[in-house]
């Protein structure tokens, strides 16, 4: 299947896609809030989107702030249909986390980490279990040089590997491992997938990285559209080898490839399921979303005021129809592509259906 037609059949998949889209944005049911709690870590990844630094210029939110956003959301949403993910900076540089993890386990909220694996010991782990953690992801981004390089920390591949492999005997956790593609990594797949099978890994995503923070200045973490393509093309057959499944990121609109890279047609939920508590406060969808985006911050606005009245630039995205996507015919699938996308402005940095016509 090229990634420029799209079957007769698909567009009618996308239309039933449309339609159920169409639907969640007018229930705009609460599915999961990222909590950003802290802008501190222990590596200085060179497509860091934050620019989080080992001393962050915001301090840490403290724990009953968030908490307290998390009672005032509680009468509102079926408390075990909304997953908490609590990310960064790394979130296991806090001491406190199983502190906040049983408290949302006594208020019956599902929730997990995102982590790089550098401080997750066996004892750390056993100590988040223990407080009820439901989930978590640990970052692996090629082999150790590769790794290294795009994460800045010599033993990062190795902790991170470690992790991993310690995650593969836990059989009541959810976990995944998440991988950057890049210039570097991206030649290299066909052996890291089979290095991953051989650490016990059986879901697997795959993102690419957008020149925004630090991933501007590198170039060379771009892929060519060649690259990207083929990168598609290695996912849909990784997936027809069902030896790991594996998924393409939620970051964009695939045309031909919509449903053969990740389980589901594209959709953007920035805002329609899905919001974010920042380190400041500030009140967000998708925490990789432009700060000026933010609809509002927990220490002036109520939370649930905020997500039940505001976010109409996320649910009403017309206002995307402007420069490459103003004739573009696909835009009612798209919608003007992820909301990570865009810039301050709302101009689109990247498109990925073009980058497969060119």
């Amino acid at each position: 299947m090229s990634g420029v037609s799209i079957s007769l059949r698909k567009r009618i998949g996308l239309e039933l896609a449309r339609k159920i889209r169409e639907n969640r944005k007018k229930q705009h049911a609460l599915r999961q809030l990222f909590w950003e709690c802290t802008h501190r870590c222990n590596l200085s990844c060179k497509h860091c989107g934050s620019d989080c630094k080992q001393s962050a210029v915001h301090k840490d939110m403290p724990a009953e702030d968030f908490l307290a956003v998390i009672d005032s959301i509680a009468p509102f949403v079926e408390m075990h249909k909304v997953s908490i993910i609590i990310t960064g900076g790394e979130p296991l540089v806090r001491q406190d986390l199983e502190t906040v993890g049983m408290e949302l386990y006594k208020r019956e909220f599902p929730w997990g980490i995102v982590s790089n694996g550098l401080l997750l010991t066996r004892r750390r782990l056993d100590s988040l279990l223990a407080a009820g953690m439901h989930a978590i992801t640990i970052s692996l981004d090629g082999f150790e040089e590769a790794h290294n390089w795009l994460r800045g920390h010599p033993q990062s591949f190795t902790r991170a590997s470690e992790a991993i492999r310690m995650l593969s005997g836990e059989k009541e956790l959810r976990w995944d491992v998440v991988t950057c593609v890049n210039g570097r990594n991206f030649k290299d797949l066909p052996r890291f997938k089979e290095y991953l099978i051989e650490l016990g890994v059986k879901e697997w995503r795959i993102f690419t990285i957008f020149p925004v923070g630090r991933a501007a200045e590198h170039p060379e973490l771009q892929l060519s559209d060649a690259d990207f393509t083929a990168l598609l093309e290695f996912i849909k057959q990784t997936r027809q080898e069902k030896t790991i499944r594996l998924n393409f990121a939620c970051e964009g609109f695939l045309g031909g490839y919509e449903a053969e890279v990740r389980d589901s047609f594209y959709s953007c939920n920035a805002g329609i399921s899905v919001a974010s508590v920042l380190v400041d406060g500030s009140i967000s969808a998708c925490p990789s979303i432009r700060s000026n985006f933010s609809q509002g911050n927990i220490y002036k606005d109520n939370f649930m005021d905020v997500w039940e009245n505001g976010y109409r630039t996320f649910r009403k995205r017309e206002w995307l129809r402007s420069g490459q996507c103003a004739q573009c015919s696909l835009f009612r699938y798209c919608e003007g592509n992820g909301m990570h996308l865009h810039d301050e402005t709302g101009k689109l940095l990247v498109c990925h259906y073009q980058r497969m016509v060119k």
